[in-house]
């Protein structure tokens, strides 16, 4: 056993100790030596009203197990006094957890100003003055931990939480400017986004999923981070709950590069958007790209292509802090491509007004501050009637040392930049909903994505503004609202006092306009909303989360901090199991997942998972008889769509009667495999398994119309995905009356919740049977559309797979589908139908499923002829969604 942490000698400050998670924290340090402050306003989670109650009864409970504490009733606001108990009663302060937190859910559109502000009171203000009344000591001790308090939300952003997400993700930019402020003192930050149980999310969770959620999941991290022993880990992000704990960080896209010239347009950045989402090498930075080489390789390159032409005619943008810099930037161009613009400046909109009608274009100014959203809203609509695209861009600095950042220096950075960003967005959003249209462009920053010496306060804004555009474009879509957030790289007034001449020079602001007009545009990117992108001298380039494939605890037994430990490389380790979530859901996906992983069976221990695995693999199935006849046959050719018409496949007297190849899946369905999954995976439920990839190849033809037929079945690998586990097997079919061999399937099928037994990483390479099939970038040589019938899946069940879940709604509802599905294998059947009829018989053939079909949704199938080899992917025409991916087949 590894020797106990302790923080003797210490003393801890949990603000909103009173219950749920900060009463866990509060009795742990305790427990472990430490001093408590146990700060507890008592209010209700939605943040009225307060008694005294609630941190009492904490501090009693410590002292009845013989520990330390006081009760502190103020409200985080005040966070001088909160410090202050800490200094009166016990003379110092080592750890500061920034814990207390209200919800104020409302849907964007019915949000009231009030339940902005006090989201922002509590979260980022009061974490804000705490940390700020905290840090002298720490810097004379040369020792201070804190930890604030992220949440999915604001990582993903959220529905119905655009002020909640907004705070929280706040949290993420202060952390980072606090650890790169704290370092040499010897102080370390970290943000933690845990999904716990508390008087806040009681309301919200079923209750099984509640017990997982315990606040005894989260404390174990914290109070690794916050131990003396940690002096290397600050500035991080950990997802944290129900025994998962991982670690996320920005990942950015290698992204576009263009000319910086007069064809750097956004058309050109249009034409090229697939490089700006490529994150095939990927980079993993902690601040701003290298923009002079940048800029030094643009200079090099040829004029740009351009693609369709873009035309905002009969549109309105409006733009904030429009009268300079940037913000004059993209007045000049949606003037140029033709529409009628707002400049919102607080100093002097009227040059650039000026400059817009000499061009011949139509604009108007705004003379008020962003925070007056709604004056500023009303000149768009009494001037033109209407507004169409928000950019806001207005901002201001007030950069100071952390140990020397004050109310007067804080407010009006959150002001301007957070608060000025939501007025602005919500008095034009009752517009965008009446009109189905609206598109927005916010303005976040590198220091509020990486954090930045002596800007906590602007970090915390921007990083604000980022949560916010996240969870309003998830309230946006549906109403074709459109929301993006960008980080420009540019000279302004507010980067001239930070930048050498030359440098301001190469960072024009016109350089970023292209892209914030391609994103406004009405035909903008494929991927059209919630995005976040680095922009600056003809680069763009998408940023996203990276997530550690982290490490699942045994949810039976409760988590010390020294098994955390123990597990450390794994919770922070980026490798092959590292995911990228974009969503809420994801965080909680992963809680799931680990709800089974039981002490008695889960990973370490004597392996009986890898042990049962080896085993497996060496073993082959009884051979499994299947017979058929010609009434199979026409059955299964009519369960992939054969119409009455192709006699060929329906009548048995037609001269060319035939088989379709894809038929090669049915024979090997009941073949008895060697192994059963729950021996070499854990917490295996049938519920919970997909079906990935199908690989099949026909040894011969002409495909007997009868016979009998022997398949054998084999384990081929086992992959370990952390949170799921995939397992491939292979089926070879022999015609049991020559011993030829006819067809040969790989099955590869993905289980939820059934990894993390130390298994392979990574999938072997088969050659045609893992190859990724990536579509050229190139229209398809061929389409075939194909409407599938609401009967489908009623016949070619008839088959042999007669899961319910393809015929009964009960049954499919309980899988999570609204309605029945269409089996996987028979939309396989239709794509292959189509190649094989375009470009005749093939050797081989392998997808991957990619979604689902409804029965009576079309099949629309692109194919791409590479030499022998057919490359296609099937997508649903009603949804516009993938339903088979990565696909291709190799013609005879």
């Amino acid at each position: 056993m590894a020797e106990q942490l302790s923080y003797q000698g210490q003393v801890a400050v949990v603000t909103g100790a009173g219950g749920g998670l900060g009463r866990a924290y509060a009795l742990f340090f305790a427990s472990r030596g430490a001093s408590v402050v146990v700060n507890d306003l008592g209010g209700s989670f939605k943040g009225e009203g307060g008694s005294t109650k609630a941190a009492d009864v904490v501090v009693n409970e410590i002292k009845a197990a013989g520990g330390k504490a006081v009760a502190n009733y103020d409200s985080v606001e005040d966070g001088d006094k909160i410090i202050d108990t800490a200094i009166k009663a016990f003379g110092r302060i080592d750890i500061l957890i920034n814990n207390a937190g209200i919800l104020r859910d409302i849907s964007f559109k019915n949000m009231k100003d009030a339940d902005w502000d006090l989201i922002f009171k509590v979260h980022v203000k009061g974490s804000y003055k705490c940390a700020r009344a905290a840090w002298p000591h720490f810097r004379k001790q040369k020792y201070g931990r804190v930890i604030n308090t992220a949440s999915a939300a604001g990582l993903f952003g959220n529905f119905g939480q655009a002020n909640y997400s907004a705070a929280k993700l706040a949290m993420v930019g202060f952390t980072e400017t606090l650890a790169k402020e704290g370092a040499k003192y010897n102080i370390i930050s970290n943000v933690i986004a845990p999904v716990a149980a508390s008087r806040m999310t009681e309301t919200i969770m079923p209750p099984d999923i509640l017990a997982l959620m315990k606040p005894e999941w989260v404390v174990p991290l914290v109070a690794v981070l916050v131990h003396k022993n940690n002096t290397s880990e600050s500035g991080s992000i950990f997802e944290v709950g129900g025994g998962h704990i991982a670690k996320l960080r920005w990942e950015r896209s290698s992204g576009q590069l263009l000319k910086c010239d007069d064809s750097y347009t956004p058309s050109a950045v249009l034409k090229k958007w697939d490089q700006v989402v490529d994150f095939s090498n990927p980079q993993y930075p902690s601040g701003p790209n290298d923009f002079l080489t940048l800029l030094e390789e643009s200079t090099k390159m040829g004029r740009n292509e351009q693609g369709e032409k873009i035309d905002f005619t009969g549109r309105v943008a409006l733009v904030t802090g429009g009268g300079a810099g940037i913000g004059r930037a993209y007045c000049l161009a949606f003037a140029k491509y033709g529409a009628s613009v707002v400049v919102n400046d607080l100093m002097n909109p009227d040059d650039v007004v000026n400059e817009i009608k000499k061009m011949g274009g139509k604009a108007v100014g705004a003379k008020f501050s962003a925070e007056d959203g709604d004056a500023v809203v009303k000149a768009a609509i009494d001037a033109f009637g209407r507004v169409d695209i928000v950019v806001n861009n207005a901002g201001i600095l007030r950069d100071k040392a952390f140990n020397n950042m004050d109310d007067s220096l804080w407010d009006p950075v959150m002001n301007v930049h957070a608060r000025g960003t939501y007025k602005v967005t919500k008095a034009a959003w009752p517009y965008f909903l009446k009109q189905k249209y609206g598109r927005v462009v916010n303005t976040t920053s590198t220091s509020g994505i990486y954090g930045n010496f002596g800007q906590a306060n602007y970090s915390a804004a921007k990083c604000a503004i980022l949560g916010f555009s996240r969870a309003i474009a998830l309230e946006g879509a549906k109403y074709n609202i459109f929301v993006n957030t960008i980080a420009p790289n540019a000279g302004t007034a507010m980067t001239k006092t930070i930048l050498p001449e030359e440098l301001v020079q190469a960072f024009k602001p016109e350089y970023i306009a292209p892209v914030v007009l391609a994103l406004c545009a009405e035909k903008g990117p494929k991927n059209p909303t919630g995005g976040l992108y680095e922009v600056g001298s003809g680069w763009v380039g998408r940023t996203r989360w990276q997530r550690s494939g982290g490490h699942g605890f045994p949810v039976d037994v409760p988590l010390t901090p020294e098994e955390v430990v123990k597990h450390w490389k794994d919770i922070v380790t980026f490798d092959g199991r590292a995911d990228h979530p974009e969503k809420t859901q994801d965080s909680i996906q992963k809680i799931m997942a680990n709800a089974e992983n039981k002490s008695g069976q889960s990973a370490g221990g004597d392996n009986q998972y890898l042990a049962a695995i080896q085993k497996a693999l060496k073993a082959e199935g009884n051979g499994t008889e299947f017979k058929y006849s010609e009434r199979d046959v026409m059955l299964y050719n009519l369960g992939i769509g054969a119409k009455r018409t192709d006699l060929r496949y329906v009548f048995e007297g037609n001269e060319d009667f035939q088989v379709i190849p894809t038929f090669g899946v049915i024979p090997p369905f009941d073949a008895e495999s060697p192994y059963n999954f729950d021996e070499i995976v854990p917490n295996f439920s049938p519920m919970m398994l997909l079906h990935g990839e199908q690989y099949l190849e026909i040894k011969k033809y002409p495909i007997p119309t009868s016979g009998r037929l022997i398949s054998k079945a084999k384990l081929l690998e086992v992959v370990d995905k952390g949170s799921a586990a995939i397992v491939k097997s292979g089926v070879t079919t022999i015609n049991a009356e020559t011993n030829e061999e006819l067809f040969y399937n790989e099955m590869t099928v993905f289980l939820r919740g059934c990894g993390g037994f130390g298994g392979q990483k990574k999938p072997a390479d088969r050659g045609a049977s893992t190859a990724a099939n990536k579509p050229p970038a190139r229209m398809p040589d061929v389409v075939v559309e194909e409407k599938t019938t609401e009967e489908q899946a009623a016949v070619y069940r008839l088959s042999g797979d007669y899961n319910p879940l393809h015929i009964d709604p009960a049954f499919a509802k309980v899988g999570g589908f609204k309605a029945p599905i269409l089996h996987g294998l028979c939309f396989f059947g239709i794509a292959g139908k189509a190649v094989y009829e375009k470009f005749g018989p093939f050797k081989n053939i392998k997808v991957r499923f990619a979604g689902t079909v409804i029965p009576g949704q079309t099949l629309v199938t692109e194919m791409w002829k590479d030499g022998k080899k057919i490359i296609f992917q099937t997508k649903v025409k009603e949804t516009g969604k993938l339903a088979i991916g990565g696909a291709a087949a190799e013609l005879v």
